[in-house]
């Protein structure tokens, strides 16, 4: 693994940096409006942002140029997350679609649906949510209950996902549905494009521990979804579902890992400020995070380096998001010993930090998945057996 950039690298570093610093965003509004509320207040916010993005060419630079992209390679794309996060400026609105819908589009996509959803994504238009996750089957896609049937030149799915997010403002979901139920339980399903706007889905805000609705129930009774939105072919949804599944793993783990960064040196400048370097317990303890923040960002270009040799993420991306979510609550929870009651007052950033570090060892797989993934695939542990 070798971290020395090229010539090209550091120009497209200097260009990005160079037009962030010339175009900040709005600023992050503190309140919502009387009907979106604050979560509402945000999207919004976060969409114009992906706008100008999107009308300078930066939205997705690692989209291939035919497709509105800069062709960028992957040492530039972690750049692009890289530089995103040390300027500080929000995700984009529209991150499921351009990290998660469009490659996978890109890989089993037809030309037709490759022309008529592309675009729109990108600029914002038409923002794209995930359904895979159901009641009974989160970590296990496999047992999904979901089911398609097919109707003349439709599909009318019935059954219900959860755990959606944003999907009280998207237009399109990517949907995993069974359409086969006679062969085993994974080589019966079917990726569809299901479009939100219609009276048979009904979605239900899932109200979190900080106040904000991110995630969603989806209630689906007898939607339509014309064939022409299959993806990748009926009852090939299992390949197309894991084609999205480590576009992921792969596309957030800079983000994540610059995010953490920024929090660590905030909580550090705190802690001087307070003389607390000086007492040993929280020098040790800020000192093992420094540890995990760098380890993670090595994981990470690590993941890059895999996908650069094999052409894709390899399971090591499980180990990144693991140490994340373990390493971000880990500092959160250090957070309110050394800020104090501020950090435990309902309104403050730090204690929206806190309580949203709760969701991270559930959110894009369990800690306990991701550990059986690790220990499995990349140590080469024995599956663990059940027991009666």
């Amino acid at each position: 693994m070798d971290l020395t950039f090229s010539e090209q690298e550091t120009a497209f570093r200097g260009e990005l940096r160079g037009w962030l610093a010339e175009n900040p965003p709005a600023p992050e509004p503190s309140e919502g409006g009387e009907d979106e509320g604050r979560e509402g207040t945000h999207f919004f916010w976060r969409r114009d942002w992906q706008r100008r993005l999107y009308d300078a060419g930066w939205a997705a630079p690692s989209w291939p140029t035919e497709y509105g992209g800069r062709g960028a390679s992957l040492t530039e794309s972690a750049i692009y997350f890289e530089e995103l996060g040390r300027a500080r400026v929000p995700m984009a609105a529209n991150v499921l679609g351009l990290l998660l819908g469009g490659p996978t589009l890109m890989v089993w996509g037809t030309q037709e649906q490759k022309d008529r959803y592309l675009a729109p994504i990108l600029s914002a238009e038409e923002i794209w949510c995930q359904g895979f996750s159901e009641p009974d089957a989160g970590s296990d896609l496999a047992a999904l209950k979901t089911r398609a049937v097919k109707d003349g030149e439709e599909w009318v799915v019935t059954g219900q996902k959860v755990w959606t997010s944003g999907a009280q403002y998207s237009k399109w979901c990517m949907l995993v549905a069974r359409t086969d139920g006679e062969v085993a339980k994974h080589k019966g399903l079917t990726y569809f494009l299901m479009d939100m706007e219609q009276d048979a889905v009904q979605v239900r805000p899932l109200r979190q521990i900080t106040g904000e609705a991110e995630f969603n129930e989806l209630f689906i009774e007898e939607a339509r979804i014309p064939d022409a939105n299959v993806v990748g072919g009926v009852g090939n949804g299992w390949k197309v579902a894991l084609t999205t599944l480590m576009n992921e793993r792969a596309g957030l783990g800079f983000a994540l890992q610059i995010r953490l960064r920024q929090l660590l040196d905030d909580l550090i400048a705190i802690a001087a400020e307070r003389g607390l370097l000086e007492d040993a317990l929280y020098a040790d303890a800020l000192a093992e995070l420094h540890v995990r923040c760098e380890s993670i960002r090595l994981l990470a270009w690590k993941g890059l380096t895999d996908v650069e040799k094999y052409g894709q993420p390899g399971p090591e991306g499980s180990l990144v998001k693991w140490l994340w979510s373990d390493t971000n609550q880990r500092l959160t929870q250090l957070a309110a010993d050394v800020i104090g009651p501020q950090a435990l007052t309902a309104g403050t950033s730090w204690s929206y930090e806190l309580l949203r570090a709760r969701g991270n060892t559930l959110e894009g797989g369990t800690t306990e998945v991701l550990k059986n993934i690790v220990a499995e695939r990349v140590l080469g542990l024995p599956r663990l057996k059940a027991t009666a």
